[in-house]
């Protein structure tokens, strides 16, 4: 004998339904990076999730991929482009691969601290290379950054000859690769999750990091000293796949790009403070804090300067805007 089904079951079975299926036009989307959890990048990144999700109603669902789980990023500039990822907070690396002009935020001593780093990367000529990402399939959708440039060398450093010689973890990045060059080091890139242990067996000698990582991470473990120079900004982009951004609905879209906007904002100023409570820390430990400024790396600097204002003729734009932050 067959069931029959009464008008009411069957409309209670459809709204039942509807309910687990959730919002018509809820979506996952991944955003990756190759921070780990601990990271402020990785920190801000599931809070803005968080807001999205709660402004959107769950139509708009950032999924946090971190520690370099999708790939390294190369791996994930590809799966941008294809699509099959949605977000990612990237360092300028591999845009600067293919277009110098990525690489001119790393121009050492262009700001002072983090301040100047947050006006200059809200700046004319930041959000020209931002509109430019669309180059590579990308839409762009702001800059973050990482602390301000340090150094962590396991040997006693007096002066910049000390460092001569010396394997320095780098990421792959033609513009800081020449910095290190320049003072005659060995610059080695090697991935981030592979950096303590290489540092630890002596496979490198010291490292270009900030406080944050040299704190979370326990690098000091191994240092014998640790050089407070501030010689660099350390910006990361954040950015869409084009083609999933078409995907994404037009009310939806503008409620993502106003998150970003906001949430990348904060993460650039947090690290004002993130910086000093980190070097603090590490004052506070047995390993020496050297304090430096751009005479500490003596003609180097000059020398970076005339090579990469040919390569990236938008380096100059950015000295200029520079200049008048400073003043």
């Amino acid at each position: 004998m067959k069931t029959l089904l009464t008008l009411a079951s069957l409309t209670a079975a459809a709204a039942a339904l509807v309910v687990a299926a959730g919002p018509a036009d809820a979506k996952d989307y991944r955003l990756g990076l190759i921070t780990p959890p601990s990271h402020q990048w990785t920190i801000t990144a599931s809070e803005m999730a968080e807001a999205l999700k709660e402004e959107t109603n769950g139509d708009v669902n950032i999924l946090i991929f971190p520690s370099g789980q999708l790939g390294n990023e190369a791996q994930m500039l590809q799966q941008l482009q294809t699509g099959a990822l949605d977000f990612a907070f990237l360092t300028l690396g591999e845009f600067s691969n293919r277009d110098p002009n990525y690489g001119i935020f790393l121009a050492p001593y262009i700001v002072d601290d983090v301040a100047g780093a947050r006006q200059l990367l809200q700046g004319e000529t930041a959000n020209k290379l931002l509109d430019q990402v669309d180059q590579f399939g990308l839409v762009g959708l702001g800059y973050g950054m990482a602390g301000m440039r340090q150094i962590v060398m396991a040997d006693k450093i007096e002066t910049v000859d000390d460092i001569a010689g010396k394997k320095v973890r780098t990421i792959p990045f033609a513009p800081e690769l020449d910095f290190w060059k320049k003072l005659d080091a060995a610059p080695t890139p090697m991935p981030l999750p592979a950096l303590y242990d290489a540092f630890a067996n002596g496979q490198v000698d010291g490292m270009q990091i900030d406080f944050e990582g040299t704190w979370n991470s326990k690098y000091y473990d191994h240092a014998g000293t640790i050089i407070e120079s501030n010689h660099m900004m350390f910006p990361m982009i954040a950015v869409a796949s084009g083609r999933s951004w078409q995907q994404i609905p037009e009310g939806d879209r503008a409620k993502v790009d106003d998150a970003f906007a906001k949430f990348l904002d904060e993460l650039v100023a947090s690290y004002a403070d993130i910086d000093a409570d980190y070097l603090a820390k590490l004052k506070g430990t047995d390993v020496p804090v050297l304090t430096v400024d751009r005479a500490f790396f003596g003609d180097a600097i000059d020398d970076w300067y005339a090579t990469w204002r040919e390569k990236s003729p938008m380096l100059v734009d950015l000295e200029a805007e520079a200049e008048t932050i400073k003043n």
